[in-house]
């Protein structure tokens, strides 16, 4: 057994850099009892797996976040956090929920199997482990999995390109016991869902999640739902539905590009063409949205008699007297600098 912990002592060295998935699949086995995992171990490894082990919850969880195995073979009974619990978070977290999981089991009993399999488990073998029988069980697995990581690669290709452009994109998971999980997001998305929302996957954010719900309580799905819009100061960002994916009933993976759209432009143009300040641009740009000063200074942290003195100047160097001269102004001045802006 030395030389198998030996072996995940240089494996572990070697997370660091690029596994070799083109040549050699990644079998994550966590098991408590030294015995099993040697036998397991030399077996994979003499076909030309590439064997990584953990002997408790915690580390297979770890390990499994760090590696992304291609399959895990999971101990159902250990101490501590048990295989199901494991099985559990696995599923539950973005990076690792699409690994197919084969429990080993020596509990026979139906409720056991059915719990496995509940767990997030695709398949099971009882013990005493027979290594011909595991290898037999993950060749079907790992060919489902090959298939869907090679259509995950190609459409996350296609999505992350859509980065350069602007456009994000997440994918969200209704049904089933990921109901409501973000699984998949381009780089710009997460970003994006962090500085508007302050959440990340797997987590969706609420107000995406009551307007996606919206969508598929509505019985005309095939009609594309109005785009949700949330706004951070000069900013705001905009959410599109897709369907890729649907068992027909609401269920399935539902596909949402975003797009943040900037004004920043537009107040730094009033800025310059009115010789205003960054301040009072910014308030004229709100007023131009038809915000109070009450509502401009909640946006702003000022209170709304700050608002009014900057508004004051405002009129003077525009040479008006009215909010609505001041925005009829700064608007006509906007659509010939920038006629894609929406007031």
């Amino acid at each position: 057994m030395s030389s198998v912990l030996e072996g995940v002592s240089r494996l572990d060295r070697r997370l660091d850099r690029t596994l070799d998935r083109a040549n050699s699949d990644i079998v994550l086995i966590v098991d408590d009892v030294p015995d099993n995992l040697s036998v397991l171990h030399d077996a994979l490894d003499e076909s030309g797996y590439t064997v990584l082990v953990a002997t408790s919850g915690e580390a297979a969880l770890q390990r499994a976040l760090q590696a992304l195995p291609d399959i895990v073979l999971l101990d159902a009974m250990m101490p501590g956090m048990d295989g199901f619990e494991v099985a559990k978070r696995l599923k539950a977290t973005a990076e690792t929920a699409h690994i197919p999981i084969i429990f080993m089991t020596g509990l026979t009993e139906t409720e056991y199997l059915v719990a496995a399999l509940e767990a997030g488990g695709v398949d099971y073998v009882t013990k005493p482990i027979k290594p011909k029988e595991v290898m037999a069980r993950m060749g079907v697995h790992l060919q489902g999995a090959r298939r869907a990581r090679q259509e995950a690669r190609q459409a996350g290709q296609a999505r992350n390109a859509l980065d350069a452009f602007g456009y994000a994109s997440i994918t969200v998971r209704m049904g089933g016991a990921a109901d409501g999980r973000l699984i998949w997001q381009t780089p710009l998305a997460r970003d994006l869902l962090m500085r508007y929302y302050g959440t990340s996957a797997p987590q969706t954010p609420e107000p995406v999640l009551n307007w996606l719900r919206r969508h598929l309580a509505q019985a005309e799905r095939q009609i594309e739902p109005p785009r949700l819009a949330v706004e951070f100061g000069p900013r705001r960002l905009t959410f599109r539905l897709h369907q890729e994916t649907g068992d027909g009933d609401g269920g399935g993976d539902w596909l949402i590009v975003m797009r943040e759209i900037s004004d920043d432009a537009v107040v730094e143009a009033m800025s310059l063409s009115f010789k205003l300040t960054a301040r009072e641009a910014e308030v004229l740009y709100w007023v131009v949205k038809g915000k109070t000063n009450r509502d401009i200074g909640d946006i702003l942290g000022s209170s709304p008699a700050t608002v009014k003195k900057h508004l004051e100047r405002v009129y003077a160097k525009l040479g008006v007297e009215t909010r609505t001269a001041a925005a009829g102004m700064a608007m006509n001045r906007i659509k010939q600098l920038h006629p894609q802006f929406e007031g």
